[in-house]
């Protein structure tokens, strides 16, 4: 069992229980919580913040399935004064969602603590140097493809073994940047070039992933597939999310990526504690 992780400030994240990571999408066009002004996601984090998050995930583009890249010039704009700005009153840990090592450099200046890059270091060459740099965690998720095109149609023969090799070679890689493997958080990718019963595996086998020694990541949070399964359009898919969330904490995951940080909070804090019974 990993117990903790040290942040870039010497801190230490605690896996004894389940970490809420909440989502601030500074963003005109993610599927959920958009917040198209820098208003709007300081009051998104400072929300979170207040109901309980253990993490503020800050992301200034939209990796919905379809969507297209946005410049650097603007995805700095967006990110970099709302992470200033909540460090200007809080000090909860924060990770730069992005697959730009520019934006990651700026964004750990500023006071970011974690790289959640869902490429796993592929779509940038200068990621993984700049991780090693500022010795911080960072979040390796699989993706089949990239945004705009890898809900077109993806397949697996079978998607857990296909994962777990993804994920040996680009941790592989990650330690040969030098990247420190203690450093190193696996996310599995629902809904990044799966279907939804590939998401369904996932979640349900969480445990092949604990080979590597590393927290799990699960970010289910509102999407596609529960739709799918539930027929609730994106903002009626609270209970559903609530219910991915605990049965992968019960199934493994360390930290979950959520927008609803309050109810998550009390429900993965039950499915933690059926756990460890």
């Amino acid at each position: 069992m990993i117990d903790t992780i040290t942040l870039t400030d010497g801190r230490k994240l605690d896996f004894t229980r389940p970490q809420v990571m909440g989502i601030v999408n500074c963003t005109p066009d993610s599927f959920a919580d958009r917040s198209d002004t820098t208003e709007k996601a300081i009051n998104s984090a400072r929300r979170m913040i207040d109901e309980g998050a253990d993490i503020i995930d800050i992301g200034g583009e939209s990796s919905r399935p379809g969507s297209d890249p946005v410049t650097l010039e603007a995805e700095l704009e967006r990110v970099i004064p709302v992470i200033e700005n909540i460090r200007s009153f809080s000090d909860i840990p924060l990770s730069i969602d992005t697959t730009k090592a520019a934006v990651a450099e700026k964004a750990l200046t500023a006071g970011a603590n974690i790289i959640n890059d869902i490429s796993a270091l592929a779509f940038d060459s200068e990621m993984a140097e700049v991780a090693a740099r500022h010795g911080c965690p960072v979040v390796l998720m699989h993706i089949r493809g990239n945004p705009k095109t890898m809900q077109d149609d993806p397949h697996y023969d079978d998607v857990i073994k296909e994962v777990v090799d993804y994920f040996s070679g680009r941790i592989d890689y990650a330690v040969s940047r030098g990247i420190d493997n203690s450093k190193i958080i696996l996310d599995v990718g629902i809904g990044f070039g799966k279907r939804t019963v590939d998401n369904l595996m996932l979640i349900k086998h969480l445990d092949a992933f604990k080979k590597f020694g590393r927290p799990l990541l699960v970010g289910a949070s509102r999407k596609r597939f529960i739709g799918e399964l539930t027929g609730m359009d994106t903002d009626k898919r609270l209970e559903g999310s609530v219910a991915v969330a605990s049965m992968a904490v019960q199934n493994g995951a360390d930290i979950v990526r959520v927008h609803d940080v309050a109810q998550t909070k009390q429900a993965v804090a039950m499915a933690a504690a059926v756990r460890e019974v």
